[in-house]
């Protein structure tokens, strides 16, 4: 078996059938992975009645889900520095598997269904520490955008596609079969592994695992997770949250000073002194807090203001995920052919492009409209982040790379949650001074309100944009004026 390692310079710049399969494999269930973070909102409503429990309950299931990935991220990149990649990837599919089965099971209540979600979670953590890892250390720079093309086209998929895969099972099935769909994906992922996986390559063998490090990284985006929600329904005022972010920002102090003296830490903070990594790393947080507006407010834009069912609604909404997938690989050799650097630039002018694009959608508008922007939104993000991975972890010494995919999949994560979290609270504010009152739901009588408010979240959104585009702009006027300084000297 031809498998490409990093340090053979004699190698093809063709990605063949054992690539293919590889990338295959990370790309489903990471896609998967991503996806049960999002899929599970469309369903609350079913799950809450079927379970015969309040919708506030219901919500823990997609909560749970989140703090435990979140939480774990740095845990299993390190895990796989230290004991195997790959081994940690392998695991994590068969665990994921199990829980997505478990999950769908709804006889046993919502306890059973929350364990299953842990479950669920921690196999999908070991699955994003290690994907980016595991492509960058077995691709070649020459190869590397595309092969991180096709595992970002999973990851931008899974985070954008919830609500309109979520929506088009719903028109047809019942929740439970949101998770069962992932267990034929689960195990053709297992047999792909089985046959097409290299052999382990292990960065740190001799190194051991900071547990102390761990725990309080898990307090701090457990609490912090924890006080972001209560914040879309009290409000970032509320005594509760504020003392909830303070106390997640002492664990995250603790966990840095551990870091920095501890012998074997579990991160290596230097990392970030690295201009190239921090900032591609920022601005595919932006990336994705910017597209979770789209994944929030679309959805109440089709069914509540223009009384679309669930199949419809996630029909248009396929649009973004659609664009997202036929343009990732496109980017991806574009990423390989040009400057990196350009094309994510390409990417982030389109992004804001597209939202402002949303700023001309109101109440009676034509469905081609939303379309078009849909289509452009999803483009331009596929342009963005194939580029930007490779940028990302490119400039990663090899033993770090465990850590530095899981920190990548870590900042994804937080810009998807808080993406949600601005998104949601902002258009409620909005709603709420306009109608003199406090709001946290649609008001029928009122669609102007909703379509006001909608349109300054967006104008936030391509803010973030227009400050990921000068972040990537900066960094390449940068690197342009230190190359010149070198030819010149």
């Amino acid at each position: 078996m031809l498998f490409v390692q990093n340090t053979n310079s004699q190698v093809s710049n063709k990605l063949d059938k054992d690539h293919i399969c590889i990338l295959i494999a990370l790309g489903m269930l990471t896609f998967m992975s991503v996806l049960d973070g999002s899929i599970v909102n469309i369903a609350l409503p079913s799950i809450s009645k079927d379970l015969h429990i309040p919708l506030n309950q219901a919500t823990w299931t997609v909560i749970v889900y989140l703090i435990v990935i979140s939480g774990l991220l740095l845990l299993f990149g390190r895990m796989g520095d230290v004991f195997g990649k790959i081994k940690i990837f392998k695991i994590g599919t068969v665990i994921f598997t199990i829980g997505s089965f478990l999950a769908g099971i709804s006889e046993f209540g919502l306890i059973f269904l929350l364990a299953a979600r842990v479950v669920q979670a921690i196999g999908a953590s070991m699955a994003m520490a290690t994907s980016f890892g595991i492509t960058t250390s077995n691709f070649p720079a020459s190869m590397r955008a595309r092969a991180m093309s096709i595992t970002g086209m999973f990851v931008s998929l899974g985070a954008i596609a919830g609500p309109a895969i979520g929506g088009a099972i719903l028109s047809l099935l019942s929740w439970s079969y949101i998770f069962w769909v992932n267990v034929p994906f689960g195990l053709l992922t297992i047999l792909i592994g089985i046959k097409y996986f290299p052999k382990d390559t292990i960065a740190q063998p001799d190194e051991k695992i900071d547990y102390t490090g761990s725990i309080l990284f898990f307090a701090f985006i457990a609490i912090f997770f924890l006080a972001v929600n209560a914040a879309e329904v009290v409000g970032f005022q509320d005594i509760l949250v504020i003392s909830g972010l303070v106390i997640s920002i002492l664990f995250l102090i603790a966990f840095i000073k551990v870091e920095n003296v501890i012998k074997e830490p579990m991160i290596k903070l230097e990392i970030f002194k690295n201009q190239l990594y921090s900032i591609s790393l920022t601005t595919a947080f932006l990336v994705f807090a910017i597209n979770s507006y789209t994944n929030i407010l679309m959805p109440f834009y089709l069914q509540d203001l223009r009384k679309l069912t669930p199949g419809q609604t996630g029909l248009i909404l396929m649009c973004f995920p659609i664009a997202n997938f036929i343009f990732s690989p496109i980017s991806g050799w574009a990423g390989d052919k040009f400057d990196k650097e350009l094309i994510t630039l390409i990417g982030l002018a389109g992004l804001t492009l597209s939202q402002i694009g949303y700023l001309s959608i109101g109440g009676a508008s034509p469905y081609l409209l939303l379309v078009i922007t849909l289509i452009a939104n999803g483009m331009s993000s596929a342009i963005f982040m194939s580029p930007n991975n490779a940028l990302t972890m490119s400039t990663v010494p090899r033993p770090l790379l465990g850590i530095a995919g899981s920190v990548t999949a870590l900042a994804r994560n937080v810009g998807f949650i808080v993406g949600n979290t601005f998104a949601t609270t902002m258009l409620f504010i909005g709603m709420s001074q306009l109608a003199g009152y406090r709001v946290v739901n649609y008001l029928p009588k009122h669609p102007e309100y909703f379509i006001q408010s909608m349109h300054w979240s967006f104008i936030f959104a391509a803010l973030m944009s227009l400050l990921a585009f000068a972040l990537t702009l900066y960094r390449m006027l940068k690197r342009n004026a230190l190359h010149k300084y070198v030819a010149r000297n």
